[in-house]
């Protein structure tokens, strides 16, 4: 399995504490949130893994390198001087990516069994699936809505049927990337309404609560678990 993690973005919810630091690379009793989030995926044997950066990318780089010392293979797929998004990364790493592949939050720390998940998806004929929490705004707005394990809307926009939140894992075919066009900014929200208006996305339930580092508030409920 290949997991690819989005970790291109400027942070700007977090202020000064990602000004000169990468949103990955805030530390957390003494290491980066991306190498939590990478010793989670080595744990599961998820050794070869893509890295889509932009922003003050050369930390990400010095620090993981080739990922040896990790455990890991790691491949690195740059925006360029434009943002492109998170979706407009993934058309970026194409060359780097397997024909199905996971894509994890740069910011997000969930509990996943991607073994589990990629066997349903292999299941079905569905090029995409999206990992859903039934969150009820607790942890964050929820922005999803979903009917016999399909998501049908997902939107920022709340809807009384808006119970569920993106988890932050997804698993793609690399044929949804077909229709993207290359150098473009292109975001989750552009691909997720058009495939979920489609009826293209799969839902898969997670009934464990996720962490991220976000916002201040966010990242002080992440390093309180940690020290758990």
């Amino acid at each position: 399995m290949q997991v690819v993690i989005l970790c291109g973005g400027l942070a700007t919810r977090l202020g000064n504490l990602a000004k000169n630091t990468p949103k990955s690379m805030i530390k957390i009793h003494e290491k980066p949130f991306l190498e939590y989030q990478i010793e989670q995926l080595k744990q599961q044997n998820i050794e070869d893994i893509v890295l889509c950066v932009g922003h003050l990318q050369d930390q990400i780089k010095e620090y993981f390198g080739t990922g040896e010392k990790h455990g890991v293979s790691i491949n690195y797929s740059t925006d360029g001087e434009t943002p492109l998004g998170p979706i407009g990364a993934l058309k970026k790493a194409e060359p780097y990516l397997k024909d199905t592949f996971f894509t994890l939050y740069g910011d997000s720390y969930g509990f996943i069994e991607y073994d589990k998940v990629n066997s349903y998806f292999e299941k079905h004929d569905k090029p995409a699936l999206m990992t859903v929490l039934k969150n009820n705004d607790k942890y964050d707005k929820s922005n999803v809505e979903i009917q016999n394990n399909i998501v049908t809307k997902y939107s920022n926009t709340k809807t009384k049927d808006m119970i569920y939140i993106d988890y932050g894992v997804s698993l793609f075919n690399k044929q949804i990337l077909n229709d993207i066009p290359k150098n473009t900014f292109y975001s989750t929200k552009d691909l997720f309404s058009k495939i979920s208006n489609e009826n293209k996305l799969l839902a898969y339930e997670i009934d464990k609560r996720f962490y991220h580092i976000g916002t201040p508030e966010a990242l002080e409920e992440f390093t309180k678990y940690i020290k758990q």
